[in-house]
């Protein structure tokens, strides 16, 4: 039973950092009912600015207090996604408007290649470390319930936290808010918001700051745990089956799909595997997501999209 819970909870932990993810692709879609394909480049880039100006800041201002190193890098590289969001906005969204969503989805996939390129220009293609203190020593919790205790990863918990954290964030801004609520009605139809006044172009800014907040934080705990490395890119791939599951235009549906497809991934895995011959958890999300697209391609909290004729 302890074993169990061990997978379950590391499981869960996996499934909060695919919701980060995968709420970037989400937040974009409820703004331009694009699919944005410039989300793991924007994961990238926002962990090699992270990285970089944690080294760099010390140098220029001779803190070497790796708190407040940080926190000014953190802050700063906020800033460059605030700058990145602006400029796909002014030289990219804004001429396309009202085009058509392939249109906005093959922009998205230039700014990725952009994205990708600038960063290594900027930044360097080396592989570098995040160090925010997070504890890497696991524990063992409930000892008293079982022998031996529940293993638990110090890092995970405290990741999954703070996604859970800005998750719960997210979705007050979006319910909550006038804004929430003008990028829910831009997302219905770029024609109607612009007739009653919803200001299209101050809206995309907005959601590409958030997302690119989103980025950042997603690609400080990735970077963390993995290295700051131009393979971190991939981690959008591992995204897009819990939006498929959750439903695109949900931000609840990509916290459920992300759980879901971390703890499936991660009991298959253990109880599966041996008899398959391992490698389940590279494929299980994709076969999960392709029998939501037969069944239900709108995903379990996504909109259903009818067509009148």
């Amino acid at each position: 039973m302890a074993f169990f819970l061990e997978t379950l909870l590391g499981g869960l932990m996996a499934g909060m950092l695919y919701s980060l993810v995968a709420l970037g692709f989400v937040l974009i879609f409820k703004a331009s009912g694009v699919f944005n394909f410039a989300q793991g480049a924007m994961v990238l880039f926002a962990a090699l600015a992270m990285a970089r100006f944690a080294e760099w800041i010390p140098a220029w201002t001779g803190i070497s207090h790796p708190v407040f190193a940080n926190v000014m890098a953190f802050a700063v590289a906020g800033a460059v996604m605030f700058a990145v969001a602006w400029t796909v906005e002014r030289l990219v969204l804004r001429h396309l408007v009202n085009q058509e969503g392939a249109t906005l989805l093959m922009a998205t996939l230039g700014i990725a290649y952009f994205l990708e390129g600038l960063g290594q220009t900027l930044f360097g293609s080396d592989i570098y470390k995040i160090d925010v203190g997070m504890p890497k020593d696991p524990i063992f919790a409930l000892d008293k319930v079982f022998e031996g205790g529940v293993l638990i990863s110090q890092e995970d918990l405290i990741a999954a936290g703070i996604a859970a954290v800005l998750v719960a964030l997210l979705s007050l801004f979006f319910q909550k808010t006038g804004t929430g609520r003008a990028l829910r009605a831009v997302a219905d139809d770029h024609q109607a918001a612009q007739s009653i006044g919803i200001p299209l172009g101050r809206i995309w800014v907005i959601v590409w700051c958030v997302a690119g907040v989103v980025a950042l934080v997603a690609g400080m705990i990735w970077g963390s745990k993995l290295g700051v490395q131009f393979s971190l890119a991939t981690v959008a791939l591992r995204a897009l089956p819990v939006v498929i599951l959750g439903g695109l235009t949900s931000v609840p549906g990509a916290i459920i799909g992300g759980l879901i497809i971390g703890v499936g991934e991660k009991l298959s895995e253990v109880y599966l595997g041996p008899f398959v011959g391992g490698g389940i958890e590279i494929w299980f999300a994709y076969v999960l997501a392709l029998v939501f697209l037969l069944f239900r391609p709108q995903g379990l909290f996504g909109e259903k999209i009818i067509d009148r004729v």
